[in-house]
């Protein structure tokens, strides 16, 4: 995506309110403009940055992330691999009217804070990394995974008679 039409134009509005002010003004609106470009590129990027936050919890397990690339940020959307997903998307559009409610309910974002041990957060952050996710499109996946219906899930191994475990293997 190409901000340069952005910050453009926030400089040629700088400068004619500032032509308002005299030849002082201009000068000075000239001066700023040239340090101005970093810090609108930042906050517009920081933004986009947010916006896809945003948009990543309404696509979870899918997500979408901005990368900066060059002075330009750049979006990449991931959808989920494999038909769980799109059957469980086929299944929640032709699901009962409740579900429309639910749906609504969940157009909303929250934002929530979460305090782990250190240790757990440098896994958490590590296993982010190893997926090239941002920590919270990771978390925002590990809970949305928990919370499927145990029909979505992966088949549990069956009890056997005497000892047996349970738990998370990965």
């Amino acid at each position: 995506m190409d901000l340069t039409g952005y910050v453009d134009d926030l400089q040629q509005r700088l400068a004619s309110a500032a032509a308002m002010g005299g030849d002082d003004a201009r000068d000075l609106a000239r001066r700023l403009s040239e340090p101005l470009d970093a810090a609108v590129r930042l906050v517009l990027f920081e933004a986009l940055a947010a916006a896809a936050g945003e948009i990543t919890a309404e696509l979870a397990p899918g997500s979408v992330d901005v990368r900066l690339r060059g002075r330009e940020p750049e979006f990449v959307v991931t959808m989920p691999a494999g038909p769980d997903f799109a059957s469980a998307e086929a299944a929640a559009l032709a699901a009962a009217p409740t579900a429309s409610i639910e749906a609504d309910d969940a157009a909303t974002t929250t934002r929530t804070t979460l305090r782990l041990p250190d240790h757990v957060k440098t896994r958490v952050e590590s296993a982010a990394a190893a997926e090239g996710l941002s920590v919270n499109t990771w978390l925002v996946r590990a809970v949305t995974a928990a919370l499927e219906p145990a029909s979505n899930r992966r088949a549990a191994p069956r009890e056997s008679r005497g000892q047996h475990l349970t738990g998370w293997v990965r």
